[in-house]
């Protein structure tokens, strides 16, 4: 099947996933507001910090909150494209759900992707623009036309290295049928890539850097913008968006070739 017939697939999905997300228009709408609100917790935590110091490591509050918004707007298209994922074991393979993927006659991991968008995603995306808007406006940082095209690049690259992390980790599922606890124990490395990596030890930075590299979600697109001396990193972010996701395709194959249904 070519890609525009994908595309027009993937649409339809998207507008039945819609229906049901608005079916409940109130639930719905709390749904969004309160993942807004309960993730608000983790400013509120650097703002805490900030009311007795002025600086940590030479990163001022809203230098910090600035990388804790491009995450946390990463993290919001990853929540509400890729959602799904998490899933996988726990529900599709456990439960013999995954068989009906393998005898439609189109891609296993795009039903995947496409059957769920997690509403909450939108309300993560909200707070990340909200966060970064205020970031940008009380650092007085004037993007222009470049610079927003590159701002929105760093986001969906840092939104594709987070999913592409996640894909790799999900298959798991295929043999442990409870891939979440692992994706679980990769994703909290995530927390660490809230704040500039050169407030940890050098080991941390490094495995945030080369071996799940969320800083490239977060710290270093933001430091291109805050000209802190490891901007130039961040041209790098989309390039290893690619090479993540053409690794994790690689383990998604692998894995599919081992799977054996648990049935029903």
């Amino acid at each position: 099947m070519n890609l525009k017939k994908y595309i027009y697939l993937y649409i339809e999905f998207l507008k039945q996933n819609a229906k049901t997300m608005l079916e409940y228009k109130t639930d719905f709408i709390i749904g969004v507001f309160s993942t807004l609100i309960s993730q608000f917790y983790g400013i509120f935590f650097v703002w805490v910090i900030f009311e007795n110091i002025k600086q940590i490591h030479g990163w001022t509050f809203y230098e910090i909150t600035f990388v804790y918004g491009l995450l946390t707007l990463a993290k919001g298209i990853d929540m509400f494209f890729f959602d799904n994922l998490h899933a996988l074991g726990f529900e599709y393979v456990r439960e013999g759900k995954f068989d009906i993927f393998m005898i439609r006659p189109i891609s296993s991991l795009f039903q995947l992707i496409a059957s769920h968008m997690q509403q909450d995603g939108i309300g993560l995306f909200a707070l990340g623009l909200i966060v970064v808007t205020k970031s940008l406006m009380e650092l007085k940082i004037t993007l222009g036309f470049v610079d927003v095209i590159l701002l929105i690049i760093f986001v969906i690259s840092g939104a594709a290295i987070i999913s592409a992390i996640n894909l790799i980790m999900a298959t798991t599922g295929f043999k442990t049928v409870n891939s979440h606890i692992v994706m679980s124990s990769v994703n909290s490395f995530q927390e660490f890539a809230f704040y500039p990596i050169l407030i940890y030890p050098k080991f941390i930075g490094f495995i945030l850097t080369w071996i799940i590299p969320y800083a490239f979600a977060s710290f270093y697109p933001a430091d291109y913008f805050l000209h802190k001396g490891f901007g130039e990193y961040a041209i790098l972010s989309p390039f290893i968006a690619i090479f993540l996701w053409f690794v994790a395709l690689k383990v998604w194959k692998i894995g599919l070739r081992n799977y054996s249904s648990t049935g029903s």
